[in-house]
């Protein structure tokens, strides 16, 4: 039986149930074969298919990101998409297998932050994550990535601050941490009670690398 019948959409559901059920099967049975088929319908011609496979794959690499680390170029390429929903969608399956593609993503750090630049909130969320891993895994890129990841702090709304400086801290080491620091102390005063704990938690965990 075919694993694309599995998909919300053949299922006549509008919800994600079938989606996540899908990809905790594929996961737990290392069904390569069934996450090819996948992958192969990131092209169908039916958006909501699309969709619905692209969140199988994104799923299955939350829970192994080896199992679909060889479809990174299949997720740049929906960084093209006019369709947003397979844009954020193609983000979150990059941040999942950043550590393992660092280096094939690394190469397209331009194409990510061009695309979080226009992107929504959930590209955004995720385009921090993808490159702060790839930042702290290719030095040669490290110089350049952190700079735009610690202008983002600087200029993102202060609500994002806590999260966003939370996933780019595997970014930071010891010839960084002292301008990551000065970068969210002059954030401080915008932060309501909960925002300036969170930060100056982290604060205190940067001071001890």
């Amino acid at each position: 039986m075919s694993v694309l019948n599995k998909v919300a959409y053949f299922q006549n559901r509008r919800d994600e149930v079938p989606n996540q059920r899908l990809a905790a099967e594929l996961a737990k049975t290392r069904d390569t074969k069934g996450i090819r088929e996948i992958a192969d319908n990131l092209r169908n011609g039916n958006p909501s298919i699309q969709a619905d496979c692209l969140k199988v794959l994104y799923e299955v690499g939350y829970i192994n990101p080896r199992l679909v680390s060889d479809y990174v170029e299949d997720f740049l390429e929906l960084l093209k998409s006019k369709n947003n929903r397979l844009v954020w969608g193609a983000m979150i399956g990059l941040s999942t297998i950043a550590a393992e593609q660092s280096a094939a993503i690394g190469r397209h750090a331009d194409a990510i932050i061009e695309t979080m630049n226009k992107g929504s909130v959930i590209t955004v969320d995720n385009g921090i994550r993808t490159l702060a891993v790839v930042a702290s895994k290719q030095p040669k890129l490290k110089k350049k990535l952190v700079a735009f990841l610690f202008d983002h702090l600087r200029r993102c709304r202060a609500k994002d601050v806590p999260q966003h400086s939370e996933k780019i801290l595997v970014a930071v080491d010891s010839g960084t941490k002292s301008q990551f620091i000065k970068v969210l102390d002059s954030r401080l005063s915008e932060f309501n009670a909960s925002q300036a704990r969170r930060v100056s938690k982290l604060i205190r965990q940067t001071q001890g690398k």
